[in-house]
């Protein structure tokens, strides 16, 4: 009894060795992401105030999703709380907040690039949905920024807790995307705006976050385990087979699939359903048009 006893205590003590030195290595990675500087160098953005600017600034922090994670008017909020893994807050992006920090190219670098104005990550800010976002857009969508009213809410700080660290560590938790950009300066110009594939390449960016850069669905990073995986968005049984433009923009519209049934809320349809017409026949014709991949989930399961 006693030897038995004393395998099991050092099985005990080997496994919190174990479990001790994996959070040990994760904090530190972390860390050490976290503390990378990154060297950002765009061309300026081409500023302008013009209503037509703005309106368009206003528009795009609708439908690429920002108005999801900082709220209306940019006041931000905590939009995550994923116990044990993070508990994640968009920060208020108000001029009040980020006049003294942040200037327009340094909003720019932050929304393209995931860094601060000293070329720090920041974390979750998926970035890597907005990194091709042209300097015309972008500039616009800074523009509508820095005309919010201000605001001196504090919605609080992101907080990564121990799981959500070695999450990362496995390559689990995208908490620094700033790693997975290219930060060399250049300009970036969209395609002509019209129902073209090219277009609907250039929207379909800011789904690669969720639904994975090939659009093929997946488990999106750092969810909780109940949350389904995002759906697949290629031409494929277990996607968008059978379904029409009109189908599309009923999804975007009114968050329900073609047989009525209800996308999950965390499908963000409200905010796309204010896509144009326009944008929402290039999205179908780009969707539409790509390899069709099996991918993981069925739509009917997001």
């Amino acid at each position: 009894m006693r030897s038995w006893i004393l395998r099991a205590a050092w099985v005990a003590a080997s496994m919190f060795v174990v479990v001790g030195a994996v959070f040990a290595i994760a904090w530190f990675k972390t860390e050490a992401d976290l503390a990378r500087v990154y060297a950002v160098s765009d061309p300026p953005l081409p500023m302008t105030d013009s209503p037509e600017a703005l309106a368009r600034g206003e528009h795009l922090y609708t439908v690429a999703g920002c108005v999801e994670c900082h709220g209306e008017a940019g006041r931000g909020k905590a939009f995550i709380d994923a116990g044990p893994v993070a508990f994640v807050v968009a920060p208020n992006l108000t001029p009040a907040a980020v006049r003294e920090r942040y200037d327009a190219d340094a909003l720019g670098a932050a929304i393209r690039h995931g860094v601060d104005p000293q070329g720090r990550p920041l974390r979750i800010m998926p970035s890597t949905d907005f990194m091709n976002l042209s300097d015309e857009d972008t500039a616009a969508l800074v523009a509508y920024l820095q005309a919010l009213p201000s605001s001196d809410h504090q919605p609080g700080t992101t907080e990564i807790r121990p799981l959500g660290r070695v999450m990362a560590l496995f390559g689990k938790l995208h908490l620094a995307p700033a790693a997975d950009i290219d930060h060399s300066p250049r300009h970036r110009i969209a395609p002509a705006p019209g129902p073209t594939p090219e277009y609907g390449a250039y929207l379909a960016q800011v789904c690669t976050g969720c639904h994975g850069g090939d659009w093929a669905g997946q488990r999106v990073p750092g969810t909780p385990p109940e949350l389904p995986p995002a759906a697949n968005l290629t031409p494929h049984a277990n996607g968008l087979a059978g379904w029409t433009e009109a189908d599309l923009g009923r999804a975007l519209r009114e968050g329900r699939r073609p047989d009525g049934s209800q996308l999950h809320p965390f499908m963000p349809w409200g905010a796309y359903g204010v896509m144009t017409d326009t944008e929402v026949a290039a999205l179908w014709q780009h969707l539409s048009r790509l390899p069709a991949r099996p991918g993981q989930p069925k739509l009917k399961k997001a």
